[in-house]
């Protein structure tokens, strides 16, 4: 699943093609994919893009915005004609876009195109009144997230005093903690097991280990720098234990048995 550095390389990545944008249609291939009326966004004029947690927020110049959360394998892909760059990831599904798992496309004034891509079709794609937005559970019960990356929620950054607030309250497995949405928000079982790395997978673009790609269809390349995340039986680069990995709160969790007691 795309976790905060993920979600924010999105972002980042849509922000600078999306705003200024006008949606003149949209293309719905599975109805369930998108709650609310497309009617209420169409003509509608694209101002920002947010991220609240592992969510991500697409502000229009009406009373509405697109709440979307891409789960486990949501892909949201910009695309138009004058774009030249590397060739598209496979994980989207095919060579050229749209693929068969593009389930909504929104067509844009200049000629462009913004696709949801999702193989397993968990993910969610809304049209909310930005009154409404906070209402949305997921929003609305987000923890506070680490101070790595500008997010729209109304809590204050994650800090060591709340952080130390937070682990006292609980006697959970402190990697099912972080895991905890409503504890902190952003972190999955990734940044979970590499121990808060957020500022350096943004570095490299965020991670595809499954089927994240950014804005462009590309993929990240932290998952090449992990130091113990998908690397069981290798040697830890800091004392040379080799990696193990266990279950823990149902995720496969990887941890050198020294330096992460």
């Amino acid at each position: 699943m795309p976790e905060l550095p993920e979600v924010e390389t999105i972002r980042l990545g849509l922000e600078k093609y999306l705003v200024g944008c006008k949606i003149i249609d949209v293309e719905i291939k599975i109805p369930r994919m998108l709650a609310g009326s497309a009617k209420q966004i169409i003509g509608a004029k694209i101002i920002g893009l947010k991220r609240i947690g592992k969510g991500l927020i697409i502000e229009l110049d009406n009373d509405f915005v697109l709440a979307i959360h891409l789960k486990m394998t949501g892909q949201l892909i910009y695309q138009d004609s004058r774009i030249k760059g590397p060739t598209l990831s496979p994980k989207i599904g095919g060579p050229t876009l749209p693929t068969k798992y593009s389930h909504i496309i929104f067509t844009l004034d200049n000629g462009s195109f913004l696709y949801y891509n999702d193989l397993r079709q968990f993910g969610w794609v809304k049209v909310v009144r930005k009154d409404e937005l906070m209402q949305i559970p997921f929003f609305k019960e987000m923890g506070p997230e680490p101070p790595v990356a500008k997010a729209m929620g109304g809590q204050a950054p994650l800090n060591l005093s709340k952080f130390i607030e937070i682990l006292g309250k609980s006697n959970t497995a402190i990697k099912v903690l972080i895991m905890d949405q409503k504890k902190i928000g952003g972190i999955g079982n990734i940044y979970a097991n590499e121990a808060y790395v957020l500022k350096k997978s943004l570095e490299y673009g965020g991670s595809s280990d499954e089927n994240f790609v950014n804005a462009l269809g590309q993929e990240g390349n932290y998952q090449k720098h992990a130091l113990v995340y998908g690397r069981e039986g290798e040697k830890c680069p800091d004392c040379n234990s080799r990696v193990q990995k266990i279950k823990l709160g149902g995720r496969g969790t990887y941890f050198c048995p020294k330096c992460q007691k």
